[in-house]
């Protein structure tokens, strides 16, 4: 069975040591190929949110929940908001890999300088004046008599609401002002030791939604946010529509003007290209629909925000999911999409070799029987010219030595296609042998 299995119609060795180099040498390319690109994206990302019970909180835990369909673990830690997650993101040393920052916290030229991106903007989130009923507010320019919380130094709030007042012409320093964290803040305003408090958060907030519907709690309307917005290009004038809050009680009984800043997802350039495109969809689905001041479809979106868009993040809101990614997996498509530049090289280097690699086969297995030739010659001009007293000597001397060339042939393992060739070389091996018994015989 050994010896059948010899003489095969294909010579797998061969086959291995013809392709061999060239394989090793194309799977080392489409190594380095593969740790150049980084097709796939980190397992885990951090991802910094806001205060607790904030809107940035709960959608924070919604990311999470998105980002854990594709195997990616989402570490949220809580911050004051959207001026500390700014800060973060500018810290070297801060382990965040994303964050919601409100739009007018930075400057483009700021954040080109910083290496950060946006992967879009997500929502409105308004300025949400509430005072106490009694405080009867009317005008900003009151606030001069109130006290009024103005949020956490690392939310967004505080120099949010400085550049209104500013635009009233009302100082600053003439507002009695606190900062306190959001739910503390609450309470304050609940049991009337401040008279007013200032928000800037999507409704989703736990606390926004509480406050709209407590009794002697009121919120501020801003009648000139049109004027707001042209004056500030990063706010937006956005309407809260009577009754959206609870429709059976008519709350609100009318409809309220409010200005709005956008949240964005912000992060750092160096963020994996692939977990951007994650996080677009990610976005999408739980940003896409309609909510109390967008229309289905309007977020998220590659505008409201001064910080650059991600290319990818781009590309992804206007032309919608890649074409793979709608009929195969994620982890597929990004692959294709991602290693598409050395699947087309492998292509272009594949097709030359396909019609390289057989003559290459043939020769390989032929070689075995040619190299044989070279010992056969050998012979032949070893018999030629030999002086008469040395004749007796070296034929018989030759004649050993083919029969030892023979022996070994007859041993060459050689696929079937190819036996034509082995047996004209044992025919060449007899007719030498004849051609040097003949001399011998011709010379006695």
């Amino acid at each position: 069975m050994k010896k059948i299995l010899k003489f095969t119609s294909f010579s797998l060795r061969d086959l291995f040591v013809t392709i061999g180099p060239l394989a090793i040498l194309i799977a080392a390319a489409c190594y380095f190929a593969y740790k150049l690109i980084n097709p796939f994206p980190p397992s885990q990302v951090v991802f910094s949110t806001g205060q607790d019970s904030s809107a940035y909180a709960e959608f924070g835990k919604k990311y999470a929940k998105e980002l854990s369909k594709f195997g990616i673990t989402t570490i949220l830690k809580s911050s004051q908001g959207s001026e500390e997650n700014l800060r973060l993101l500018n810290d070297e040393d801060s382990d965040i890999d994303i964050a919601f920052v409100q739009s007018g916290s930075t400057q483009h030229a700021d954040a080109e300088r910083s290496g950060l991106i946006s992967i879009g903007s997500l929502f409105y989130e308004p300025v949400w004046l509430f005072y106490r009923e009694s405080a009867q507010l009317k005008n900003l320019t009151q606030l001069k008599k109130m006290k009024v919380n103005v949020g956490t130094d690392g939310s967004g709030v505080p120099k949010l609401f400085n550049a209104i007042l500013e635009a009233n012409d009302i100082d600053i320093t003439r507002v009695k002002t606190s900062k306190l964290a959001d739910t503390p803040a609450t309470v304050e305003l609940l049991a009337g030791r401040i008279d007013a408090l200032v928000f800037s958060s999507a409704p989703d907030g736990l606390l926004i939604q509480m406050l709209l519907r407590t009794p002697g709690v009121k919120l501020f309307d801003f009648s000139q946010a049109e004027a707001y917005s042209r004056r500030f290009p990063y706010l937006s004038h956005v309407v809260l529509p009577r009754g959206i809050v609870d429709f059976s009680r008519d709350m609100p009984v009318k409809n309220y003007h409010l200005i709005a800043p956008t949240a964005t997802l912000v992060a750092r350039e160096d963020l994996h290209p692939a977990l951007v495109d994650l996080i677009a969809q990610a976005a999408v689905s739980i940003h896409g629909g309609a909510g109390w001041f967008n229309k289905k479809g309007e977020f998220p979106n590659g505008s409201y925000t001064e910080i650059p868009v991600a290319p990818q993040a781009e590309k992804f809101y206007r032309d919608g999911a890649p074409l793979l990614q709608r009929y195969f997996p994620f982890w597929v498509a990004n692959f294709v999409e991602r290693m598409w530049i050395v699947i087309v090289a492998l292509g272009a280097l594949i097709i030359p070799l396909s019609r390289i690699l057989p003559p290459l086969y043939v020769w390989k297995v032929r070689s075995r029987v040619y190299r044989w030739y070279g010992q056969l010659r050998s012979v032949e001009q070893t018999i030629e010219d030999v002086p008469p007293e040395k004749r007796a000597e070296v034929y018989p001397e030759q004649l050993r030595r083919l029969r030892e060339i023979e022996e070994r042939v007859n041993q060459i393992s050689i696929p079937l296609s190819f036996a034509d060739e082995l047996y004209r070389l044992r025919s060449h091996i007899n007719f030498v042998r004849k051609r040097i018994v003949w001399l011998g015989e011709s010379q006695s």
